[in-house]
């Protein structure tokens, strides 16, 4: 081994002692370790999970996964099994690949909200059905100008009735996800509804 290769190695050793410092503190709940953390491998964890995903918005999720994930874990991380960097790229494509095989849930989810959306109330007065009708094509239309994945979540939310732990457990989005995907749609759907809003 040559002075460059001893060089390159004491460096390398140096690099991975304070990653695992880094884990360290994470574990007991240092955020400036982890935001250390994350400037030092968000990037290339956004490009592992996007060339599993190839989705710019899927990627950026999984890596705020990730994060949260070592945040809640840290205590867990050995070292002895893995490098840091290794660890990391595990749970990334662990994280990507769970996102991928709930596509196939979320196949059957759309299916269930197209279901749901059909349906059509019905009341005792005639008038007040045709009035549902034109409010609920009216919100359909706007729905449609909304991204489809806060559509979907708004459909089963509120045509299906489901819950957001049901959606989350129907889709394999996770709950915050979930939550997050309503809160914008709905603020999509209020501002394109504009004044018809408070009728609804």
């Amino acid at each position: 081994m040559d002075s460059c290769d001893r060089k390159f190695l004491k460096v390398d050793t140096a690099s991975r002692q304070d990653e695992i410092l880094l884990i360290s503190r994470i574990a007991e709940q240092d955020q400036t370790a982890l935001s250390l953390l994350y400037d030092r491998y968000s990037r290339i964890i956004y490009a592992i999970a996007y060339r599993i995903l190839n989705s710019a918005e899927e990627s950026e999720e999984i890596v705020l996964d990730v994060f949260t994930q070592v945040w809640r874990i840290a205590k867990n991380y050995n070292s002895q099994k893995a490098r840091v960097d290794t660890w990391l790229f595990m749970l990334t494509r662990s994280r990507a690949l769970d996102r991928l095989r709930s596509y196939a849930r979320l196949d059957k989810a759309v299916a269930v909200s197209e279901d749901a959306i059909m349906m059509q109330p019905h009341t005792d007065s005639p008038e007040e059905d045709v009035l549902i009708r034109e409010r609920r094509s009216y919100v359909e239309a706007c729905l449609s100008e909304i991204p489809d994945e806060q559509r979907l979540v708004l459909e089963l939310a509120y045509f299906g009735g489901l819950s957001h732990s049901e959606i989350s457990a129907k889709t394999g989005i996770s709950l915050g996800t979930v939550k997050t995907r309503i809160r914008l749609g709905l603020k999509k759907l209020r501002e394109l509804i504009g004044d018809e809003w408070s009728s609804f």
